[in-house]
């Protein structure tokens, strides 16, 4: 086996290979990758001698996209502590929840009144500098790194333990599918309390890139002017923000394509117009989109391009990832038969904190709750969360595939679907259809009997509802459960 090296270490080795070269940009900030292992070290140093930390410790950091929550986060990591990230506006409910589980030694980043150990991210800005030993203690690759907690949308949220080994292998994976390489310059735009954008993080710095901080694509032209500053070449985005885009400044991205190698997808559905539409404006860009959880992160990959035939699909397995599609009883099903998808890797979670690890693997692979299926080629094809399977009269659907032909019918439209006890007592459950109000629709009349043409009978929703917004989590997955 090969000696594990953790992202702490490549970083490491990046800043002794190209100390000069830019790792971040922040505003007017440039940092070198030099620069960079040298405040990792003297973060280390403060939180060691002045805060006390310790290997093993809990931290809770609030995940704020400037260079002082980067140089903590791998700074902990070299003490072997392990690290929260948490959304900055995490709820009250939320906050309370983990750190009752958790009982983290400090906070570092939420403004809370009378919580002791709460810290700000100013008090790293002014650390002494001290020398940098070339003598250093790299993380393990058991060791737990990071307690992610998931956006709970079938449930109580929980804490996945991930390990220095199911990071770093993570970032191998991705990398390796997408190609990015130590020349690229990837504009970060992305939430980074999830696995999408904190994974962004370390994909880049492992790879010897160049990362620019942005708080948000809500400042249209802000983000063009970076993209023309700074030269980017990465970027990555969920579907909502590709509507936003659109919808803010029409085609305008597209006037980068020449100089986007890639552009990654993830966190929620996208539409095959869309899709399409990314396609034409990219004629030469590498258009990645992943399907992963926090639990396995990105374990499935499509390139739109060189997949253009199985669009419908969410892919292959991603590099060094096992998937397949089981019974009930963990037995692998043939090409073609439904079944729950199960994940085996490196990037795999060792569990969950405080629940039963057998309960969520079938040996060694992770039991993902989705249903699908895999064809010949190996392509996946999703039918949806197994929670969110609507039951009607013994024949089960997925809501996503309801949703996609509404979305068919209009791509302007957004919506949701929900199974619902049937009014009549006959099927035990029926679809519901829950639908942003839209100036283009007045009632349903169209929608349902497109639908009618498109979907078998008990496909069709039997009741349908007006809405002023889809609950989602902040990364853009619908929260089903608040619709019930």
């Amino acid at each position: 086996m090969m000696r594990f090296v953790s992202l702490e270490e490549k970083i490491y080795n990046w800043g002794l290979k190209t100390p000069n070269k830019t790792a971040l940009i922040q505003n007017k900030n440039h940092v070198s990758y030099k620069a960079l292992w040298e405040h990792i070290w003297h973060t280390k140093l403060f939180l060691e001698e002045t805060l006390a930390l310790q290997k093993n410790d809990y931290v809770l950091l609030a995940a704020n996209k400037n260079v002082h929550f980067i140089y903590a986060y791998f700074a902990m990591h070299l003490i072997g502590a392990k690290v929260l990230p948490v959304d900055e506006q995490i709820q009250d409910t939320q906050l309370t929840y983990i750190t009752e589980q958790l009982q983290p030694k400090f906070i570092i980043g939420l403004e809370l009144e009378d919580t002791p150990c709460c810290y700000g991210f100013d008090i790293f800005e002014t650390l002494e500098v001290a020398e940098v030993t070339s003598s250093i203690n790299f993380p393990e690759r058991d060791a737990v790194a990071d307690i992610l907690f998931t956006t709970g949308t079938t449930g109580v949220p929980k804490g996945v333990m991930l390990t220095h080994g199911n990071i770093a292998a993570s970032a191998n994976n991705i990398n390796a599918f997408i190609k990015n390489t130590e020349h690229d310059v990837e504009l970060l735009a992305l939430p980074i309390s999830h696995s999408f954008g904190l994974g962004r993080i370390k994909c880049t710095l492992a790879a010897g890139g160049t990362l620019v901080l942005l708080g948000s694509i809500v400042n249209i032209k802000r983000l063009f002017r970076m993209f023309e500053e700074h030269q980017v070449t990465g970027f990555g985005m969920v579907p909502a923000s590709w509507q936003y885009l659109k919808k803010m400044s029409g085609t305008r991205l597209a006037d980068f394509a020449n100089q986007l190698h890639y552009i990654e997808l993830g966190s929620a559905p996208m539409s095959l117009s869309d899709k399409q539409d990314l396609m034409t404006l990219f004629p030469t860009t590498r258009i990645c989109m992943h399907y992963g959880l926090t639990e396995a992160s990105r374990s499935t990959f499509i390139e739109f391009h060189s997949d253009a035939s199985a669009l419908d699909t969410i892919g292959v397995a991603s590099p060094n990832v096992d998937l397949i599609i089981t019974d009930e009883l963990g037995n692998k099903q043939a090409d073609g038969v439904e079944g729950e998808m199960c994940i085996k890797g490196n990037h795999v979670t060792i569990g969950y904190i405080n629940q039963p690890k057998a309960r969520f693997f079938f040996k060694d692979y992770f039991r993902t709750g989705d249903i699908g299926w895999q064809d010949e080629q190996g392509y996946i094809h999703l039918k949806g969360r197994f929670k969110e399977i609507i039951n009607v009269g013994g024949k089960k659907l997925s809501p996503i595939e309801v949703e996609s032909k509404i979305v068919e019918f209009d791509p302007l439209l957004e919506c949701a679907c929900v199974g619902l006890a049937d009014p009549e007592g006959v099927l035990g459950e029926v679809v519901k259809a829950f639908v942003v109000r839209h100036d283009s629709h007045t009632d349903f009349n169209a929608i349902n009997a497109y639908l009618k043409t498109k979907l078998e009978a008990y496909k069709i929703p039997a009741v349908y509802e007006w809405i002023d917004d889809i609950p989602k989590t902040k990364s853009g997955k619908i929260q089903r459960q608040k619709l019930k």
